[in-house]
């Protein structure tokens, strides 16, 4: 076959994804073999292959494929999320579209159209993450919404619920006006708003005196039930037992005593407002207060709001203070910086709603999922700094809010067979709820037609912290060989920012459901942001488009790109040149390959002595970065692996060993020479497939003609072996002593094709091991050892050892002389500058310990400069 002078990344990309895909390399089903597992954390099914997602798969693919050429059966599980608000609101949109209202619609007729958005729409990001060279187990593609998911889901619901875990209760939620759905504590973002707080002035009845409270929504007034001060406020020792009047609404309201009333904070007068406060609530309950909710469930005004009813809570909270200014009753308005919560999802301010919602007792769940973690170690965080968040997630955690108020989802398995809040069974289907309710009513009669289902779906992570045991079908079916064998898995790769949402849940629910974690590592990755740390964001316009990316420097350019980021705390900066720099390394490595295979064989010629040692230290010195390699892996510090494995082919194997043994111009090579080159080479396709699965592949294919069991995806990695350290030390010696010759060519414009004789005087005592490789790497015509300094000669040291070039006519020797006596003057000019800031007893006082060392090293280095220009000049002389 004839190599392209060029590599085409995007022609070879598809040639072998789609040779993996047809030969089925991605599959896996239980064998004897050791298991390597990994789920994908489910994008949501509207999602677009972002930067998280190309790096966060990125590094699930480096793995997955490293544990096939391990010999382990690779299984990676990939899947999409429902993402019931995200995916609801996009069905929404679409239906406004079309001139239809969600309302309109039964709850049937509304899923028939989400499920045509999802099948028309959804699972864009899996097909995109293949032209990543993502290799999943593409036959097992999950959705949380797949029928025998749900199943599970609604499974787990009942058992919770009949194990007295899963509760209906009445409580101050997080409300989004916008999805019109509650929200989990987890889901809500909090941030800094600039506000105002008004202070109003509200009457006190049967007087002309009035009391003054603060707040920073003058709109819930027309709530208030109660006005609070503290029992020990000297200020308003006269408002006990008295009653004030709200304003506008003109609602005559009790004046409470509470010591929860902060004396030192405002006013010392609270407004009390049960419905739309948490801690008012808490209040009300204990003075038995009237609880009066002014708001719709979009946040608009209800009757409550009297004349602004219909109209927006912000809109309001403007003409209300209008209102309060012309009645006189605002006494002052300040600037005031507010914490504010907003839905994780869809950005909107959240409104405390009072609500009946369905809860999941935590406290006791959460313990086994606590010492997993910060106890036993049998779940690992990496980074370790990750388990104190995670600490304070889980030793401070609450009951979870399980309910929303959505269609697209799991439906809540409660059904209602009477008016009352508590007539409800709770059952996996219709059948066995009517049975239930049978007993519970001690009616036979009763029909299934008589029954109503609870309208919520479960929390969309209701799902997802299943997924670890759903995906194997390990709840509907906790003793099917697939969860045996697969489950718990061996590594998540996923973000920080859901480390409690899903991660701790999974934990939770494997401990729960299987008595076993369901993963043993946890590697959580940073954000991807730009070069000046910014959080990438359509908004700012610095997230580059991820496919276009792929299409200008490779897949393989864009993970080796994604991997070389820079870490800077846990984030990652990604910069497109290091993509550039991935590209320019495949074009690297293919042109080595180009070099190799253009060479002719002569199997009648030897092996030279200095391709026999080369080959010999290349081979230590795979083996040194292997262990390296195995060393950054352990530790996920995936960059550092490919950081060792990229200096490897680049400086090791094409800059020194292909130099090295590559014959002379139209000269062939020896064969066992080739051989050995062939299979270093293919030992560097090995390890590197991982990264760079698709350029790997296409060379391990050109090298030979092989069949589909011989593919690179399926081979093995390469057997560790011994290290001979000794001569990887001798080399980098030796390496040093032709970086001199090198640079004395250069220097002096010595060419190449010129050889030159050498001389050293070998005060290190170094074997001659290398001197071949520095003849031929020097070009040297004589390579000998010496007892004194060569006369005439240029020289360089290499640590005690000194080396000799003749200089006969190869230089112009008064030229020379100048530029080293030139050069003599300034490095002395030099030292001296810096040994007056070291005899200066308080610049080496004061200054920092590095600073101080780092000049005693400039002048070290200064000194071994005189002394050796000062010997070039003696033998000039």
């Amino acid at each position: 076959m004839e190599i392209p002078s060029k590599y085409n990344a995007l022609s070879v990309e598809k040639k072998w994804y789609d040779y993996w895909m047809e030969h089925n390399y991605f599959h896996s089903t239980p064998d004897e073999r050791e298991a390597y597992t990994i789920v994908i954390p489910p994008p949501n099914v509207t999602g677009v292959l972002h930067m998280g997602h190309m790096l966060n798969n990125t590094i699930q693919d480096v793995l997955i494929r490293r544990a096939r050429l391990l010999g382990k059966n690779a299984c990676w599980v990939p899947g999409t999320d429902h993402a019931s608000i995200a995916t609801e609101a996009k069905v929404v949109a679409k239906l406004k579209a079309e001139g239809i209202d969600k309302n309109d619609l039964t709850r049937e007729e509304f899923l028939e159209h989400a499920w045509e958005w999802k099948e028309e729409y959804g699972g864009v990001i899996l097909e995109q993450l293949k032209k990543l060279g993502c290799s999943c187990d593409w036959e097992r593609t999950k959705f949380t919404m797949d029928d025998d998911m749900s199943e599970a889901v609604i499974k787990v619901f009942v058992d919770l619920y009949n194990k007295g875990l899963i509760y209906r209760g009445y409580r101050m939620v997080n409300w989004d006006p916008e999805a019109k759905t509650t929200l989990s504590d987890e889901e809500v973002e909090y941030i800094e708003k600039q506000g105002k707080l008004y202070y109003v002035n509200y009457k006190i009845e049967g007087s002309d005196t009035t009391l003054t409270i603060a707040t920073t929504r003058p709109e819930t007034i027309l709530g208030d039930t109660a006005i609070c001060i503290n029992p020990e406020d000297p200020r308003h020792q006269s408002l006990k037992g008295k009653k004030a009047i709200v304003p506008i609404c003109n609602r005559v309201i009790p004046i409470i005593e509470d010591d929860y009333v902060d004396v030192e904070f405002g006013t010392g007068c609270l407004k009390v407002t049960p419905a739309h406060d948490e801690n008012d609530k808490v209040l009300g309950d204990k003075h038995d207060l009237e609880v009066i909710d002014i708001f719709n469930e979009d946040a608009t005004l209800n009757s409550y709001g009297l004349h602004y009813e219909g109209q927006d809570r912000f809109v309001v909270r403007k003409a209300i203070v209008k209102e309060l200014e012309t009645l006189g009753q605002i006494d002052k308005i300040e600037d005031y910086t507010n914490r504010v919560g907003i839905s994780e999802r869809t950005k909107a301010i959240i409104e405390p709603r009072l609500s009946d919602q369905w809860f999941l007792k935590m406290e006791d769940l959460a313990k086994p999922a606590i010492d997993a973690v910060l106890k036993t170690d049998e779940v690992k965080l990496f980074p370790k700094k990750f388990e104190n968040t995670y600490r304070h997630w889980m030793e401070n955690i609450r009951d979870w809010n399980i309910s929303r108020q959505l269609l697209w989802g799991q439906q809540i398995p409660a059904y209602y067979y009477g008016d009352g809040k508590e007539d409800f069974v709770v059952a996996e289907t219709l059948e066995a709820a009517l049975e239930l309710a049978k007993e519970e009513t001690a009616n036979p009669e009763l029909q299934t037609s008589d029954l109503r289902q609870d309208s919520d779906v479960v929390d969309t992570w209701f799902s997802s912290w299943l997924w670890p045991m759903t995906v194997f079908d390990g709840i509907r079916h906790p003793e099917n060989k697939e969860v045996a064998y697969y489950y718990p898995t061996n590594d998540l790769v996923t973000g920080p920012d859901i480390l409690f949402f899903w991660v701790a849940r999974m934990i939770i629910a494997g401990y729960e459901y299987r008595d076993e974690r369901p993963f043993e590592n946890v590697y959580l990755t940073g954000l991807v942001r730009d070069k000046q740390r910014r959080k990438m964001s359509k908004q700012l316009g610095n997230s580059p488009d991820a496919l276009k990316l792929i299409e200008e420097y490779g897949a393989d350019g864009v993970r080796v790109g994604l991997l070389l980021s820079s870490a800077a705390g846990n984030d990652l900066m990604f910069d497109e040149a290091l993509c550039q720099q991935g590209k320019q390394f495949a074009n690297k490595i293919w042109n080595a390959f180009r070099l190799v295979k253009g060479w002719n064989i002569d199997d009648t010629i030897p092996q030279p002595n200095s391709s026999k040692i080369a080959i010999e230290w290349f081979e230590s010195k795979f083996q040194k970065t292997m262990a390296e390699i195995e060393d950054h892996f352990s530790k996920y510090r995936l960059s550092d692996a490919l950081m060792a494995t990229y200096k490897l082919i680049w400086d090791d194997f094409a800059s020194w060993l292909l130099e090295i043994v590559k014959p002379a111009y139209q000269k062939p090579i020896d064969k066992v020479t080739y051989n050995e080159v062939i299979r270093l080479f293919e030992n560097n396709l090995r390890i590197l497939h991982p990264f760079m699965p698709f350029l790997t592949e296409e060379i391990w294919q050109f090298i030979e003609e092989r069949s589909s069991e011989e593919a690179l995806i399926i081979s093995t990695w390469p057997e560790y072996t011994t290290i001979n350290e000794e001569l990887i030390a001798e080399f980098d010696f030796a390496a040093e002593v032709i970086s001199g010759i090198r640079n004395i060519r250069k220097q002096k414009n010595i060419a190449f094709k010129e050889s030159i004789g050498f001389s050293v005087v070998n005060n290190e005592n170094m074997s001659g091991t290398f001197d071949e490789v520095i003849t031929k790497m020097g070009n040297l015509d004589s390579f000998d050892y010496v007892s004194e300094a060569v006369e005439g000669a240029l020289t360089y040291r290499v640590k005690s050892n000194e080396y000799f070039i003749p200089m006969e006519g190869s230089i112009d020797i008064e030229a020379e002389i100048k530029k080293l006596t030139d050069e003599l003057n300034y490095t002395e000019g030099f030292l001296r500058s810096v040994q007056k800031k070291l005899s200066n007893e308080r610049f080496v006082n004061n200054a920092p310990e590095q600073v101080v060392a780092s000049e005693k090293k400039k002048e070290a280095d200064a000194i071994a400069k005189i002394e050796t220009i000062k010997a070039s000049l003696d033998s000039l002389n």
